[in-house]
C-alpha cells in the first residue's frame, strides 16, 4: 500500500498526560509499529495523527501500556485524509482553548536516586535531580500546555548537555519541564538565625557546603526551616529528645504529633508496625505520611507524639529530603562518595507555618514567619507556584483511606457521573478545601487548612485563582455551608452574579461518597462528626439521613444534649463529660469516683458553673454531635480534659481501647421523627465501671462497641423500613478505625453493603466534593 493511502487516525487524548513521559512513549510505539504522522500537548490533552498499515493497532497499544504515570480519561479517535508523512515527529504544543489534567508532584524515581548517589555521575549529590518519571509538577505549573515556559523553571536556561537530553525522544528526560543540573539549575543556600535578628542575607554557603552545613546543623540538635516541594518544613534529629522539646516549645504545639521522615521503609519498621500494603505506600510515588502503630519498644521521644499509639512516617520525597540522609562529600561529580549520616535515623519533618496558618513557600515570608522556630535555613531558588503540604493516609479495612490529601495527590481529578456544569463548592470551616467541577470530573483542591484568620483565606483565594486559571474553569454556581459565621459561607455569600446555594452539613458528607463511587441512591446515610449546622437551630454530629443526590430526609440523630458555653465545650471535654453525667442523672452529678475526680480537676464552683451555663440555652446549643460523646468519655476516663488540637480527646480514647471492642452498655432508640439514639444508660454504666476500679481502656472498649451497636441497631431500623441495602459512612468520627471497621463488619453480617470515603478525607476536608456533587446535581447534570 502506498503511504499516501494508508490509514490515518486522530486521537486526542485527555487525563493526566502531560509530564509524564506520555509523548516519548507515543513516540516509541509509532516507531516499533512503523507508522507515520505527529504528537504533540495542547492546553486540552495529547493530540496524535499515525498513518500506516498498522494504524488501527496503536490506540489498543498504548491503552496497554501507558507510561506508569499517565492516567488516561479519554480517548477520542477518527479517521482523517492520509497526508503522506515519511516519519513521526513530536510537535510543538498549541493552545486548544479547553485545559488537561496536571499530574501531581511525583517522588524522586529509582533511576534518578541511583544518579544522585553515583559519586561518577554529573548530577551527583545535586538536590534538584528528575526526568519525565518523577519530580515537581503541580506545584511549579503556571498554565498549560505543561511545557518549561509555563512553569517556575522558566529562569533557569538548559546548559549544553541539559539541552542534547531534553531534546532526544529517547532519553528519559525528553520534554522533563523540571530537567536541569549544577551547572544551569537552582541551587540551595544555608543561612544561620541570630536570636532577636534579622535572617542574614550576605555570602553564605551553596550547593554542597550548604548541604554539609544543614546536615552538621541537625547532627548538632539544630532545627532546620527548608524550603521543600511545596512549601516549608522544620525539621530536627527525633531522636534528640531536647532539640524535639525545643521545637514543640518553641511552634507552641502542645500534643499534636509531629511527622516524620526516615530514611527507608526498614528504619521505620524499627518504630513502628508496618505491613505490605503499608510499606507500598511509603515507597509509593505519592510518597504520603502513613499512619502506623507505634512499637512497643519505639526508641523515639515521647515528645515526638505525646500519648500516641501512632506514628506518622513518610520516606523523603525530593532529592534534597534524601541528601540530608547521605552527606554529599566535598568531591567534585566523579570522585568523593555519599553515605549515610552515622547515627542518623529519623527527622521531625512537620509544616514550616505559623500556628493555624497555611505552609510558607517563599523566602522572605518565611524569614518573616519560621525565624523565631528555626536555628538556620535552607533555601533554593526554585519557585513555588501552588503551595501543597504534606498527605496523611491510613490503612483500614484493606483500603487506603485519607487524613489529608494534598502532595503527591492533587490535582487528580475525581471522574463523576454523567455530564454537568461548571460549578464550586466552597467546603467547610475547619480542614478546608474547595472543588471545582468541570463536566465530567471534580477537582478537589490540596488541603486548605482551617479558615480561622486572614492568612488562610487568602490561601483558599490564592489556590482557587489558580486552579481556575490553569483549569480554565469559571463556576456557574457556589455551593457553601450553611453556617452563617464560616469564613467560606461570608466569602461565597458576597460574591455577585453567581447563584448561591447552601447546603448542609451533613447532606454534604454523605454526598462526597455519592460522587466517589456513583452512587445514584437512595441511600442509609450515616454521618458522623462533632458538629454542623443544623436546620433546627440546634448542633447537628450524629446523623441518619435517607438521601439522594436530590434531597435527604433527617431519620434519626443521636439524643441531643447541651453544650455548655457553645464552642468552649469543643476545647473542654470535661464540660461535655459533666454534660452528658446531668443529661443521664435528671440533672445532678451523682456521687461516682470519676465525678469526684473532675470536680477536685477543675473545682465544685467552676463545676456549678457549667452546669449553670447548661440550663441557658442561648449559650449552650443543643449538640447532637458524636463526636462529643467520645470526648466527654475520654473526660470521665481522666485521659483528657482539653483537646490541644481538634480531635485530641476521642483520638486518646480510641488509643486506650487498645484496638478492641469489649462488651456493649445500654442504650435506647427513641422513636420520633426523628428518632434518637440515647446514650444515658451507657454513661450510668461507665461511671459505675470506673467506680469499680475499671481502667480506661476497659470502658473504652465498652463504648466503642455500644455506639457500633447503635449505629447498627438503627440503620437495621430504617433497610426493614426502606428496603434500602447501601448504607454511606462519612465524617469525621469514621476515621476511628475502631468504630470504622466495627460498623462495616455488622453490615457485611447483616447482608448491608457499606461505602465510605477513599479519594477523599471522611472529615470536612471531604465536604467540598459532596458540595459541588449535589449542587452539580441541582442545576441538572445529565446521566
Amino acid at each position: 500500500m502506498a503511504r499516501g493511502q494508508a490509514p490515518r487516525l486522530r486521537l486526542e487524548i485527555t487525563g493526566v498526560v502531560q509530564g509524564v513521559g506520555f509523548r516519548p512513549t507515543v513516540w516509541r510505539l509509532a516507531r516499533e509499529l512503523g507508522l507515520a504522522g505527529f504528537v504533540r500537548n495542547s492546553s486540552a490533552g495529547v493530540e496524535i495523527e499515525i498513518e500506516g498499515a498498522r494504524a488501527a493497532e496503536f490506540a489498543g497499544a498504548l491503552r496497554a501500556a501507558p507510561p506508569p504515570l499517565a492516567r488516561i480519561a479519554a480517548v477520542a479517535e477518527s479517521a482523517v485524509p492520509a497526508r503522506g508523512d515519511a516519519d513521526f515527529l513530536i510537535l510543538p504544543s498549541r493552545e486548544a482553548g479547553a485545559s488537561t489534567d496536571l499530574s501531581p508532584d511525583i517522588a524522586t524515581c529509582p533511576d534518578c536516586l541511583r544518579e544522585l548517589e553515583n559519586p561518577a555521575d554529573r548530577r551527583h549529590a545535586y538536590p534538584f535531580i528528575n526526568c519525565t518519571n518523577c519530580g515537581p509538577r503541580y506545584s511549579i505549573t503556571l498554565r498549560v500546555p505543561y511545557d518549561r515556559p509555563n512553569t517556575t523553571m522558566a529562569p533557569f536556561a538548559l546548559c549544553a548537555a541539559c539541552a542534547r537530553e531534553y531534546a532526544d525522544p529517547a532519553d528519559r528526560r525528553f520534554h522533563a519541564q523540571p530537567n536541569a543540573c549544577p551547572a544551569c539549575g537552582p541551587t540551595v543556600t544555608f543561612r544561620r538565625v541570630a536570636p532577636g535578628t534579622p535572617v542574614a542575607m550576605g555570602d553564605a554557603p551553596r550547593g554542597r557546603e550548604a548541604l554539609r552545613a544543614a546536615v552538621t546543623l541537625l547532627r548538632d540538635g539544630g532545627i532546620l526551616a527548608l524550603k521543600g516541594l511545596g512549601g516549608y518544613q522544620l525539621a530536627c534529629d527525633a531522636l534528640a529528645p531536647a532539640a524535639v522539646a525545643r521545637l514543640r516549645e518553641r511552634k507552641r504545639r502542645s500534643n499534636k504529633a509531629f511527622a516524620l521522615m526516615a530514611p527507608d521503609a526498614e528504619t521505620v519498621r524499627s518504630f513502628a508496625v508496618v505491613s505490605d500494603e503499608e510499606e507500598a505506600l511509603l515507597l509509593s510515588p505519592e510518597r504520603p505520611i502513613v499512619l502506623l502503630a507505634r512499637r512497643p519498644e519505639c526508641a523515639l521521644p515521647e515528645a515526638v507524639a505525646p500519648a500516641s499509639a501512632e506514628l506518622g512516617f513518610m520516606l523523603p520525597n525530593t532529592p534534597l529530603h534524601r541528601l540530608l540522609f547521605c552527606a554529599p562529600s566535598g568531591a567534585p561529580p566523579g570522585g568523593g562518595a555519599a553515605g549515610p549520616t552515622p547515627g542518623f535515623r529519623a527527622l521531625v519533618m512537620t509544616s514550616g507555618n505559623v500556628a493555624e496558618e497555611p505552609i510558607v513557600r517563599d523566602e522572605q515570608a518565611a524569614h518573616r514567619a519560621l525565624a523565631q522556630f528555626a536555628d538556620a535555613f535552607l533555601d533554593h531558588d526554585r519557585g513555588i507556584f501552588m503551595r501543597v503540604d504534606d498527605s496523611v493516609v491510613r490503612r483500614v479495612a484493606g483500603r487506603t483511606l485519607h487524613v489529608r490529601r494534598a502532595r503527591g495527590y492533587v490535582p487528580r481529578a475525581i471522574p463523576l457521573a454523567g455530564a454537568g456544569p461548571a460549578v464550586l463548592g466552597c467546603g467547610a470551616e475547619v480542614k478546608n478545601t474547595f472543588t471545582l467541577t468541570t463536566p465530567g470530573a471534580a477537582l478537589v483542591s490540596q488541603h486548605i487548612g482551617d479558615l480561622e484568620n486572614h492568612e488562610t483565606l487568602e490561601y483558599f483565594l490564592e489556590t482557587l485563582a489558580n486552579l481556575k486559571a490553569v483549569y480554565r474553569v469559571e463556576p456557574a454556581a457556589i455551593a457553601h455551608d450553611l453556617h452563617p459565621g464560616y469564613f467560606s459561607t461570608r466569602w461565597a455569600l458576597e460574591q455577585q452574579g453567581l447563584e448561591r446555594w447552601g447546603v448542609q452539613h451533613h447532606w454534604a458528607h454523605v454526598a462526597s461518597v455519592l460522587a466517589e463511587t456513583g452512587l445514584a441512591g437512595p441511600v442509609i446515610g450515616v454521618a458522623l462528626d462533632g458538629s454542623g449546622y443544623g436546620t433546627d437551630g440546634t448542633v447537628w454530629g450524629g446523623e441518619f439521613l435517607i438521601a439522594d443526590a436530590r434531597s435527604y430526609e433527617r431519620a434519626a440523630s443521636f439524643l441531643p444534649v447541651p453544650l455548655p458555653g457553645g464552642e468552649g465545650a469543643i476545647r473542654h471535654p470535661w464540660r461535655m463529660a459533666l454534660s452528658y453525667v446531668a443529661e443521664a442523672c435528671g440533672g445532678m452529678l451523682p456521687e461516682r469516683a470519676a465525678v469526684r475526680a473532675l470536680l477536685a480537676r477543675h473545682g465544685e464552683a467552676e463545676a456549678a458553673n457549667v452546669l449553670r451555663l447548661r440550663a441557658n440555652r442561648a449559650l449552650s446549643p443543643l449538640s447532637s454531635g458524636a463526636g462529643r460523646l467520645f470526648e466527654a468519655a475520654a473526660a470521665l476516663a481522666g485521659l483528657c480534659d482539653r483537646n490541644t488540637f481538634e480531635g485530641e480527646a476521642a483520638m486518646r480514647l480510641e488509643a486506650a481501647a487498645g484496638g478492641r471492642l469489649g462488651e456493649p452498655y445500654d442504650f435506647a432508640i427513641l422513636a420520633g421523627a426523628p428518632a434518637r439514639l440515647d446514650f444515658s444508660a451507657a454513661i450510668v454504666s461507665l461511671l459505675e465501671d470506673l467506680e469499680g476500679g475499671a481502667g480506661p481502656g476497659t470502658v473504652s472498649a465498652r463504648l466503642h462497641a455500644t455506639v457500633v451497636a447503635a449505629i447498627l441497631g438503627q440503620v437495621g431500623k430504617l433497610h426493614r423500613a426502606t428496603g434500602i441495602a447501601d448504607v454511606v459512612l462519612s465524617g469525621g468520627v469514621f476515621q476511628n478505625r475502631l468504630l470504622l471497621e466495627g460498623v462495616e463488619r455488622g453490615l457485611a453480617a447483616r447482608g448491608l453493603r457499606g461505602h465510605t470515603n477513599t479519594r477523599v478525607p471522611a472529615n470536612d476536608g471531604g465536604v467540598s466534593l459532596g458540595q459541588a456533587f449535589l449542587l452539580r446535581a441541582r442545576l441538572g447534570a445529565t446521566a
